[in-house]
């Protein structure tokens, strides 16, 4: 296997040393399952570390049922639950609480296993599922990443625990906001000031133990290893999709779009239940690999600006959706204009050089080098740090993207979502 930098411990040696401080300082551990390569190869890791060292504890999976998935991730799911049963404590989730989809214009969420939509659910709860009468804590406002928050706090106190540690399977090579999670010093403070586990509250931490395993990594592990492995993989292979675009995830959300087309070659059974179950899922799967959804280069219409693209856009939504995208511009709008987005030296000297009118900052109230530049917003420009910068053409982006929460556009959140965020980080401050 790849070798660290000190060359002297594989990545494997290094997370068998990782997990034998959860399993030393921890006395409540589970691992958060979705049936993908990371959390497959992480729950592997733990099963056998626990097997080798013949411990005498039981290990919690924490595995989100979304309803809708290729079957081949069901039974991958099935399988790996029942053939470790003796030391698995499994809380199969099965909620209707609020997912996010952007397959719709109309919608921006959507529910699984939603009761008013039995009818039309793809299939049926799993066996020993826990459903929303099992927590106290949930609401019919409560998103699926408050869920997994609330959840913590939940099995912590229901296993009389003294330390909880949930492990994720992310890996920074996924994604500068991966990297951000293991590296950024912010909300949350390292446990015993190891930057893979952070604190989340008092007593319960999050933990990443192949955080620096590369994709090769993890098959090299699951072949060396003659782990059990989620076979859709398999299939993805022989579709063509490279394996650094290979991903188990929610069907739905706006990373996952430009690949939904491929559930009608993979999986055309689950592909018909699906057209029915949620709103836009047919066109998205036709036009989401396309310039129609946001992918790839869109053209803009002859003699059009963006601006007046964006005004024709915003024209033929919804008015509920209409409302939600013009609030976003407007803060993002004010954002630019009296405080400035943080740019490199090098990006502000670009925009000077083209005559683009700025004001720039000494210093930002932000962790960053980076210099405050305030400006207004710009119809297009072509230069490589074109997604740093507030231009009417990614708006109209976000918009053919389905993209309700801006989320391409790196916005600032709106009134009431700041006072949720706020709401939300104040309650775990104070507590740890």
């Amino acid at each position: 296997m790849r070798q660290m930098e000190n060359l002297r411990s594989s990545v494997y040696e290094v997370v068998l040393e990782r997990l034998n401080r959860i399993f030393s300082d921890f006395d409540n551990v589970y691992v958060s399952f979705s049936g993908g390569k990371d959390s497959g190869v992480l729950l592997n890791l733990c099963i056998d570390y626990i097997r080798q060292n013949k411990l005498n504890r039981r290990l919690g999976v924490f595995h989100i049922d979304y309803e809708v998935q290729y079957e081949e991730t069901t039974r991958y799911v099935d399988r790996v639950l029942a053939s470790n049963s003796d030391i698995l404590d499994v809380y199969r989730i099965c909620v209707p609480f609020k997912v996010t989809t952007c397959a719709s214009m109309y919608q921006n969420y959507w529910r699984p296993w939603e009761d008013s939509m039995r009818p039309l659910w793809v299939r049926e709860k799993p066996e020993n599922c826990y459903t929303k009468e099992d927590f106290d804590f949930y609401t019919d406002d409560l998103w699926d990443y408050e869920f997994q928050i609330k959840f913590a706090e939940w099995l912590h106190k229901r296993n009389a625990a003294r330390r909880t540690c949930c492990l994720i399977g992310i890996r920074t090579q996924e994604s500068f906001n991966r990297w951000r999670t293991i590296h950024s010093d912010k909300n949350y403070r390292k446990y015993k000031g190891l930057k893979w586990i952070r604190e989340m509250k008092y007593g319960i931490c999050n933990a990443y133990p192949i955080h620096d395993w590369l994709t090769t990594d993890v098959w090299v592990a699951n072949g060396r290893y003659h782990w059990d492995y989620n076979k859709l993989y398999d299939l993805y292979y022989r579709a063509g999709v490279p394996l650094d675009k290979q991903r188990v995830a929610s069907p739905f959300i706006s990373q996952a779009i430009s690949s939904l087309r491929l559930y009608r070659a993979i999986d055309p059974d689950m592909w018909g239940k699906m057209v029915s179950r949620v709103n836009g899922v047919n066109f998205a799967g036709l036009y989401g690999n396309t310039s129609m959804m946001g992918w790839h280069s869109i053209k803009l219409p002859p003699n059009m600006t963006w601006e007046g693209y964006l005004d024709f856009l915003l024209k033929t939504l919804p008015e509920n959706t209409r409302k939600n995208y013009q609030r976003k511009l407007s803060v993002s709008m004010n954002f630019w204009r009296d405080k400035g987005g943080c740019l490199a030296d090098e990006t502000i000297r670009k925009l000077e050089k083209m005559g683009i009118p700025i004001t720039v900052g000494d210093h930002s109230n932000y962790r960053t080098e980076k210099k405050p530049v305030r400006m207004e917003y710009l119809d297009d420009i072509d230069i490589p740090e074109f997604k740093e910068l507030p231009t009417f053409k990614r708006m109209c982006i976000c918009i053919l993207k389905n993209d309700h929460t801006c989320k391409y556009m790196g916005f600032s959140l709106n009134k009431a979502e700041k006072e949720q965020k706020e709401r939300v980080m104040e309650k775990y401050k104070a507590l740890i």
